[in-house]
């Protein structure tokens, strides 16, 4: 509210009304005051010519308050000489706001009055005495509020309570109950469910399982995303997912029954976790990789783009796919671009029936890595959790001022390479074979064909070689043109086989 500052300088007052916190947005706290410092300065005989309003301002938390810095701005040039506000802890919470405002008193006579504390004769020694007492008792005040609402928000994280914002994906099932949700910006109000966040959507748990499974069998981000999409899955705002959703949902602690508070971890949560901590922890160290590809370029369209190796002499080089024969079909063709194509749909199939073939023996379990049985992981997820621990300590004695910042650095970079160490050996744990889906399936070939093309190339990737070598001219002994002998396999995993078509 704005006026034109009239009649005797002496009488011309402000009011100055704020509020912390909101939640409603609907300022009936300021309201109050205003009402309250109005009667005040009617009481007196004061006219009052402008009201300075900072709603869901702190005044404690250091950001700025518009409504004050014009008040002050205005009060220089000689608007008013009285201040009203409804108690002092409402004009500061701040010793270096409120040596500025003294400063600014003196100079230009302004008095300042309230309605639950009385005056402040800041003039006298006494009186700004008073005021910097009354700062001091509300600065300690705020201190004390704030320790009592974090150690309140911990505890809620502890206890698995959600601490506002959207759902997050895989959690919240509705408990029947709704609630009244009050609009900041127009104060309408409308129902919202209750939503127990300690409770997994199963269909939303289910996916979470189903995507940590996937990247430790050597999925990618990207892949996940298209198999959502091709499912209709979307976000808990009914977004499509994107490469951050995905990335973002995969790396959530609380999936694994991990409590987080400030973005760091504060212990087990009392809610039954949706993935298993050792895979979780392994899904982080594959994400989390330095030396891993997040910008891989296109997405590979055929099962061996840059992975067969080109046969031709001593050439080091993979082949990749392009147009052959008048761009009649996909060829594979070595990078730097010297000798024939091979079709890549020929090649494609022939390697998928030899791998399919291998697959299907009965000593295809030969061809499994040893699992992780010499891997202690509950020793290791107790190690983690110790270390973390002693982290957070450290942060309480340099609080405390027990240790000085060297100390502090030197012990929690340590801290964190053992950390690493362990999420490591937990990755390695957790980490599965891309081969256990396939071996032992009752139809090898139709569990092949249910793999995302990505899968595939990464059974490609660690179970065998493939080189094109040059393909001999003219019509084959089968009385085709297709030379499968020039496609040789190198395996990586058992004895060197030599195939037959």
């Amino acid at each position: 509210m704005s006026s034109t500052p009239t009649g005797d300088a002496r009488t011309r007052a402000v009011i100055y009304c704020r509020i912390s916190q909101d939640r409603t947005g609907a300022g009936l706290g300021i309201d109050r005051q205003r009402e309250d410092c109005e009667k005040l300065a009617e009481r007196h005989g004061w006219h009052v010519v402008e009201t300075y309003v900072d709603n869901d301002v702190s005044a404690y938390s250091g950001k700025k308050r518009p409504g004050y810095e014009k008040m002050l701005a205005d009060l220089d040039q000689g608007t008013a000489t009285i201040v009203v506000a409804w108690h002092t802890d409402r004009l500061h919470r701040s010793p270096t706001e409120l040596e500025k405002y003294i400063d600014l008193s003196e100079r230009r006579g302004v008095s300042t009055h309230t309605v639950q504390a009385g005056e402040l004769d800041l003039s006298t020694p006494t009186g700004r005495m008073t005021a910097r007492i009354l700062g001091a008792v509300a600065r300690q005040e705020s201190e004390h509020k704030g320790e009592r609402v974090a150690r309140a928000r911990r505890q809620k994280a502890l206890a698995g309570d959600w601490m506002g914002g959207i759902r997050p994906f895989g959690w919240g099932l509705p408990t029947g109950e709704t609630r009244t949700k009050v609009d900041r910006k127009t104060g309408e109000e409308t129902e919202e469910p209750v939503l127990d966040m300690l409770k997994a959507v199963p269909e939303e748990a289910e996916a979470l399982r189903f995507w940590t499974d996937e990247i430790l069998s050597g999925g990618t981000i990207r892949g996940l995303v298209k198999w959502c999409a091709d499912k209709g899955i979307t976000t808990t705002r009914g977004n499509p997912v994107t490469h951050t959703d995905m990335r973002d949902m995969l790396l959530r602690p609380r999936n694994a029954g991990i409590a987080v508070y400030r973005g760091e971890e504060v212990g087990r949560g009392k809610w039954e976790p949706i993935v298993d901590e050792a895979k979780y922890r392994a899904v982080v160290a594959i994400l989390k990789d330095p030396a891993r590809t997040t910008t891989p370029g296109a997405q590979p369209k055929w099962l061996g783009s840059l992975l067969f190796r080109c046969g031709r002499g001593e050439c080091p080089h993979t082949v990749y796919v392009t147009q052959s024969g008048g761009r009649r079909y996909p060829s594979y063709r070595c990078q730097t671009g010297h000798g024939g194509g091979r079709r890549a749909e020929i090649v494609d199939q022939y390697v998928e029936d030899v791998i399919v073939e291998r697959l299907s023996r009965p000593d295809a379990a030969d061809l499994l890595l040893p699992g992780p049985d010499d891997v202690d992981v509950a020793a290791l997820q107790a190690e983690s959790e110790q270390i973390r621990r002693r982290m957070t300590d450290l942060a309480g004695l340099f609080g405390a001022g027990q240790i000085d910042m060297v100390q502090f650095t030197q012990g929690t970079d340590t801290a964190r390479a053992q950390l690493e160490g362990v999420t490591q050996q937990l990755a390695r744990a957790a980490t599965r074979d891309p081969l256990v889906d396939l071996v032992g399936a009752p139809d090898v070939r139709k569990a092949w064909k249910a793999l995302a093309l990505e899968r595939k190339r990464n059974v490609l990737r660690s179970l065998v070689e493939v080189t094109l070598k040059t393909p001999r001219p003219g019509r084959m002994p089968d009385g085709g043109y297709f030379d499968y002998d020039a496609v040789v396999f190198a395996w990586r995993r058992g004895q060197r086989l030599t195939v037959q078509r």
